[in-house]
């Protein structure tokens, strides 16, 4: 279980999301940070990350090992397809 509420984490994701993005950069991609609900983090990758093939590995091994590692082993972050922003209760 997570120690902070959703609100207590939007500042140390967004501050992760900024530490990650110029590497997304240099391959020509981009994340934009969406939310957090009940511990998850929603981002949406961008830019040449929109159907590569090694965006899971990005978001697992990139994105998510970094918050993990500067917020909480148990977080989690889930890329939102873009046109899904709506959908995120149901992802």
């Amino acid at each position: 279980m997570i120690p902070f509420t959703d609100e207590e984490l939007m500042g140390p994701v967004k501050s992760v999301i900024d530490k990650v993005r110029p590497s997304l950069a240099l391959d020509g991609g981009d994340i934009e940070f969406l939310t957090v609900r009940n511990s998850k983090v929603y981002i949406q990758l961008k830019g040449s990350c929109v159907g590569c093939a090694s965006s899971g590995t990005t978001l697992k091994y990139g994105v998510e090992r970094q918050l993990k590692m500067d917020i909480h082993p148990e977080i989690i972050a889930i890329n939102v397809p873009i046109g899904m922003e709506d959908e995120i209760d149901k992802l």
